[in-house]
């Protein structure tokens, strides 16, 4: 899908949205501001499918009733959404209100998406947010510096609550409930989703269940899947069902498969062993069947092992894994367990006008050891849709976070007691864009320009874009070039990784054959120009003087530290070597040794 669906052209003389009467609001110019708000939160919600993690914005900009701009993040490290209204809207933008679903999340002077609003402060009045940044090292920055430009920023439902502003507010919480849960809980946001029967069966007593739901309600488990960035299922739906778990038609993204396996009793043939698409991880308890893990292992599927293998702690692994969400399509045995471990947020069941009946036959959920139906467990904000000849019955077990009162910032919170610092460790990590120091990282949002090899100056989206595409500059198969361009058009640093990657394994002899000996050089380059491209990156990166830097990926041994801080910590060296270099330190200057495999 084209990048440019972010774009939506209007006409700004005749244009508003469909359905939207204005007649009766003249009085009050505020009175459509949960109206535009819902819209961005519709707007943000087209991202979900085809990349991830990160947060969703939209973005509309609205004069005197009529929409002038509208645009959606893509993704992590394309135009924000405040910029594409801003650039579609064009003079338009004159005295105009700008309605977000999420306060921006710039940071640590990156202000692109803030910035998009200060170049037109003449034009831009006002701006209204939905809800502020989840995040506390980002939660109320972007509204400060609007305010300090001379804004007028509201944010939405903070001075007056209506029917309407709590049904706008409900719309940029769902659209980015995943993050909120991330936020508040420290877990990613799960999904159980299942298929039963209208007696309440999910296969027959025999075992078979294909298919109890509707084709068009299958189409929706797409969709589902690809709006998840992990798909869990147990041993036993490996053993009966052999699935895919793929999206499909569900977007671009393609969730990690995750099998959770006690004894590791599993079919050596499976789909899900087959990664040149897809990853697959299998968690297990610790010491289960040696020989099976390096099976898995040679297939090029992950094994990790856990003390005690329960919901909980895979959850929590998953966490630091950066995921947001997580959609659950096992069994009875391992839904009871995760709804009891209190893991599970939301459920989604497909409802299929049929009946199996059999004494034996598995229902959704197993035992929970309720014995009364006052124990029941109660769904709240309940909805229902008809799919087909399925009905989807869906609702929370877990009410959306919502996060105010404000939650104090640091410095505020450094203001009431100068004593306190968020940065005490002289170990920083960065990992996910969204952290603190998330600008270190490769995915980070930083477009830069260097020369190619006839010395004429590109420009490349972010490192990760550089990196992913000098694995087949130079290479001696004249069908590379081919990848460098489509890795080059990759609309985001994840779909760039993901297509160097998968082209690095699928087809190896495409890669060129002195990579192993220069990748951490390209990267280096890379970063250089990155850092010294951007001033305020630069200062960031030379104020953590006397701090370890380590990329906290828990899967990447090579670049990142590692699940336990075994990993080569490359990237965090590297940036190290060039922080001494912008201090004007030589004691890096030796490099590092590139030796190394990438993992």
């Amino acid at each position: 899908m084209p990048i440019s669906m972010g774009f939506t052209t209007l006409n700004p003389i005749t244009c508003k949205l469909p359905n939207i009467i204005t007649s009766h609001h003249n009085n009050n110019h505020h009175a459509l501001d949960p109206t535009y708000i819902k819209r961005a939160a519709e707007l943000s919600d087209k991202s979900a499918c085809f990349t991830s993690p990160h947060p969703n914005f939209g973005c509309v900009i609205a004069r005197n009733e009529k929409v002038v701009g509208e645009g959606y993040l893509y993704a992590q490290g394309t135009t924000p959404a405040e910029v594409q209204a801003v650039e579609t809207g064009g003079e338009w933008c004159r005295g105009a209100t700008a309605y977000v679903n999420m306060e921006p999340g710039d940071c640590h002077g990156d202000f692109t998406a803030v910035s998009s609003f200060i170049k037109v402060a003449a034009s831009i009045t006002r701006v209204v947010v939905g809800i502020r940044h989840p995040l506390q090292h980002l939660r109320g920055k972007a509204i400060q510096t609007l305010r300090s430009e001379g804004l007028q920023v509201d944010v939405l439902g903070e001075d007056i609550r209506t029917a309407s502003i709590e049904d706008a507010l409900k719309s940029c919480l769902v659209v980015n409930a995943p993050l909120l849960y991330r936020s508040a809980s420290r877990v990613p946001f799960s999904v159980l989703k299942y298929a039963m029967t209208l007696d309440g069966k999910i296969a027959a007593s025999s075992g078979h269940a294909s298919w109890i739901s509707s084709k068009q309600s299958r189409s929706r488990v797409f969709e589902l899947r690809g709006r998840s960035d992990a798909v869990i299922v147990g041993g036993n739906t490996v053993r009966k069902d052999n699935p895919r778990l793929t999206p499909r038609h569900g977007g671009d993204h393609l969730p990690m498969r995750i099998v959770m396996s006690q004894t590791l009793d599993l079919p050596e043939v499976a789909h899900l062993w087959d990664v040149r698409e897809v990853p697959t991880i299998v968690v297990t308890q610790r010491g289960a069947r040696r020989s099976f893990q390096k099976f898995l292992a040679s297939k090029g599927v992950e094994v990790v092992e856990f003390d005690i293998l329960n919901p909980k702690d895979v959850v929590d692994y998953l966490y630091d894994r950066g995921y947001l969400s997580i959609l659950w399509e096992c069994g009875g045995g391992l839904s009871a367990a995760a709804i009891s471990s209190g893991v599970i947020h939301k459920v989604h069941a497909f409802v299929a006008p049929k009946i199996i009946g059999g004494k034996n036959a598995p229902s959704p959920v197993g035992e929970l050891g309720m014995v009364e139906m006052t124990q029941a467990l109660e769904l709240i904000d309940v909805s229902y849709e008809q799919i087909g000849a399925d009905v989807l019955i869906s609702g929370y077990l877990q009410p959306i976070p919502d996060l105010t009162p404000v939650i104090p910032s640091v410095d505020e919170t450094s203001a009431i007691d100068p004593s306190l610092s968020p940065y005490d460790s002289p170990i920083i990590f960065f990992y996910k864009t969204w952290d603190p120091y998330g600008s270190f990282s490769n995915f980070s949002p930083h477009p830069f320009r260097l020369p190619d090899e006839n010395g004429d100056h590109v420009t490349w989206s972010s490192v990760e874009h550089y990196y992913q595409a000098h694995k087949f500059v130079g290479s001696s198969n004249p069908n590379a070039s081919s990848y460098v361009e489509a890795i080059y058009m990759a609309k985001s640093p994840e779909e760039a990784a993901r297509t160097g990657r998968k082209t690095q394994r699928e087809h190896p002899d495409m890669v060129r054959s002195d990579w192993d000996n220069v990748k951490t050089e390209v990267m280096y380059k890379a970063l250089k120009c990155k850092f010294s491209s951007y001033p305020h990156l630069r200062s960031m990166l030379v104020s953590t003087v006397g701090s370890v830097l380590v990329e906290a990926s828990p899967h990447d041994y090579f670049w990142g530290g590692g699940r336990d801080g075994e990993g080569l910590n490359y990237l965090g060296r590297l940036l190290m070597k060039l922080r001494s270099e912008f201090l004007g330190d030589d004691t890096h200057k030796a490099g590092i040794s590139a030796g190394y495999r990438e993992a």
